[in-house]
């Protein structure tokens, strides 16, 4: 069957009600380009021919052709209309209580993907009521689509050394849906130059250093990669540079200069869940599969799924020990999922290391081990988990 035509070409008057409509439902900023392509897939085909991808490489190696060509995700599709939502206001986080786990600021309130899915339904609704017979799609992190690459084409910004896609006007704490339609509308300018200039603070900061160039991620490193798309053990030499990351990562960009004024957003879903950015770690550690379930209900947390979130919770108190956590890794040692069980059996044995309780954890740990080198590869129950492919 061949491609439906697209719609006659649409004006610039509809174009703007169309940006209007989209202000209205609460994105912060909207840009228009038309479905070609994706202009830098040659990259990202070699980004991936590198082995780069991380924990979603298999992933994206399956998807690279329908990415290539996102006409198939709407027939006869013409136009891509990218949208920016920023998300929620910059507190101070560089203190983090002992204890806690820091959560990446997209995370902190309700799951974004139900909010930004409802609004692209709404303005699917307008158009498809505005210009009878024209067809659309919203796009929220669910298809094989390049939206940031449309995203740049589409002028809403540059991609800076750290990868992510900076607005001059709006820094980067902000997140991307792609709603394609089959009419061709009028498409915006990307900006042609980047602003990054000479300043190198996101690739200097990275703690587990991931970026092996200005503007590449191995995101095999990536501790956004780790902590939020595998469930398995974390490679050794990433742990240290973890810290308190539990879920998601924001390091490069708190120390972008364009984030200094980025606008935030006082819309509820992205406050953080009971006024707090940080998560006790020793309660999550007590979390069984149905309390995590119900714990993390409308979550974006529950893509780490328990294994992941508690493995990190676990490598977190390792990294730092905290009042109350050795209970909790003593009770995580013995859990019954041995990716749990290895990590808290290595954040014992960093404890050991730092000279806290030693005693009490070498009493969790049967003698086994007497440093964080040997429990980073011996689980409390004695075995030894798979290896990791993170």
């Amino acid at each position: 069957m061949q491609p439906a035509p697209p719609i006659a070409a649409a004006s610039g008057a509809l174009a703007a009600e169309l940006r209007e409509e989209a202000l209205r439902l609460g994105f912060s900023r909207v840009g228009i380009t038309c479905l070609v392509e994706p202009p830098h897939h040659d990259a990202f085909r070699g980004w991936l021919t590198r082995g780069l991808a991380g924990p979603t490489q298999e992933w994206l190696e399956r998807h690279e052709p329908l990415r290539r060509s996102a006409a198939s995700l709407l027939e006869g599709a013409a136009s891509v209309v990218m949208l920016a939502t920023d998300h929620a206001a910059r507190p101070d986080t560089a203190d983090c209580p002992p204890g806690q786990g820091r959560v990446a600021r997209y995370a902190w309130g309700d799951d974004y993907h139900d909010l930004l899915r409802a609004r692209a339904n709404q303005l699917s609704a307008w158009l498809e009521a505005r210009v009878p017979g024209c067809r659309t799609r919203g796009v929220v992190d669910s298809a094989p689509i390049a939206e940031r690459d449309f995203a740049w084409a589409a002028g809403l910004g540059w991609f800076g050394k750290n990868t992510m896609l900076i607005d001059p006007k709006a820094g980067s704490w902000f997140l991307l849906t792609a709603f394609l339609t089959d009419l061709a509308l009028p498409s915006d300018q990307p900006l042609e130059t980047e602003h990054c200039g000479t300043c190198t603070a996101c690739l200097d900061a990275c703690p587990t250093g991931a970026f092996p160039e200005p503007g590449v991620l191995d995101a095999s490193r990536c501790i956004s990669g780790v902590t939020v798309e595998s469930q398995d053990p974390v490679p050794p030499d990433l742990r240290d540079g973890m810290g308190e990351w539990i879920f998601g990562c924001d390091v490069c960009q708190e120390v972008c200069p364009w984030n200094r004024h980025a606008p935030g957003s006082s819309e509820p879903t992205f406050q953080p869940r009971n006024g707090e950015p940080t998560l006790p770690l020793a309660d999550l550690l007590a979390l069984d599969e149905q309390s995590f379930r119900r714990r993390f209900k409308g979550s974006a947390l529950k893509r780490a799924k328990r294994t992941g979130l508690l493995r990190s919770a676990a490598i977190a108190l390792g990294n730092r020990p905290a009042a109350g956590g050795f209970a909790a890794l003593a009770a995580a040692a013995g859990d019954r999922d041995p990716v749990i069980r290895e990590a808290a059996a290595w954040a014992l044995g960093r404890w050991i290391e730092a000279g806290v309780m030693a005693d009490e954890c070498r009493a969790v740990l049967g003698g086994q081990v007497s440093s964080h080198d040997e429990t980073s590869s011996t689980s409390a129950a004695g075995s030894r988990p798979g290896p990791s492919t993170a």
